[in-house]
């Protein structure tokens, strides 16, 4: 069952914002340290940091980015 901070993230994140779980059945380490090369990209920049040059994930992809995109 899906936390509720989980389902935060997931009504309010970016319709560009992608990541590796899409794709393949694996969940995010909540032990592992956000970085650079993370399991999120932005479909946009097709990289880990958006148009913007901030770094992406399912907190920081919303409505107060200027590249962001509602789902």
């Amino acid at each position: 069952m899906e936390s509720l901070r989980q389902q935060k993230a997931s009504m309010n994140r970016c319709e560009k914002l992608r990541w590796k779980g899409m794709f393949i059945e694996a969940d995010r380490d909540p032990n592992s340290p956000p970085g650079i090369h993370g399991p999120f990209w932005c479909q946009h920049t097709y990289k880990p940091f958006g148009p913007d040059g901030q770094v992406v994930d399912e907190f920081e992809c919303c409505a107060v980015r200027s590249c962001y995109e509602q789902l």
